[in-house]
């Protein structure tokens, strides 16, 4: 692969990384909705469509690594998103590891692009990456929203 293409994505993920960062730590600040949980794997549910264009796909086995390499990536996220009662609303608590495991995740992300795109094809790389981001933040965020589930029963166990 053209180590442009290798180095120009990169940046790019360094600069989601930081945006999601920055988002998390907004979101922190707002009581949490079960919206706002759900809707971020459904709008990237969207990206799915890139798989219509042959050049994206990828084998079976391709498939279940990257899906294994996600869940497994998920774990770290989920063992870092908690929620707390404020003024009698829930919010997500701030979490140092969160920004650490972020760009831990990042920097091994870039790792294994600049590894596999010497023997993975650009565009099966890029359907592999899109699928472990996709296995990564869906149980993410069905863990988020179980957890969140279970804090408003307390909030409403408590205004009972």
């Amino acid at each position: 692969m053209n180590n442009t293409v290798v180095v120009a994505s990169s940046i790019g993920a360094i600069g989601m990384a930081i945006l999601a960062m920055f988002v998390r730590m907004k979101a922190a600040k707002k009581p949490a909705t079960a919206r706002k949980i759900i809707l971020p794997p459904v709008f990237m549910s969207t990206g799915a469509l890139m798989f219509i264009e042959p050049m994206f796909r990828v084998t079976l086995l391709e498939f279940l690594e990257a899906m294994a390499v996600g869940l497994v990536f998920s774990l770290l996220l989920i063992k870092t998103s908690n929620f707390e009662i404020r003024n009698n609303e829930i919010y997500l608590k701030r979490s140092r590891a969160f920004v650490f495991i972020l760009f831990g995740l990042l920097v091994i992300r870039i790792i294994l692009k600049l590894v596999l795109s010497t023997t993975i094809d650009f565009g099966e790389l890029s359907g592999m990456f899109f699928i472990l981001a996709f296995s990564m933040i869906v149980p993410w965020r069905i863990a988020m929203f179980l957890q969140f589930r279970r804090f408003q029963a307390k909030l409403t166990n408590v205004k009972s």
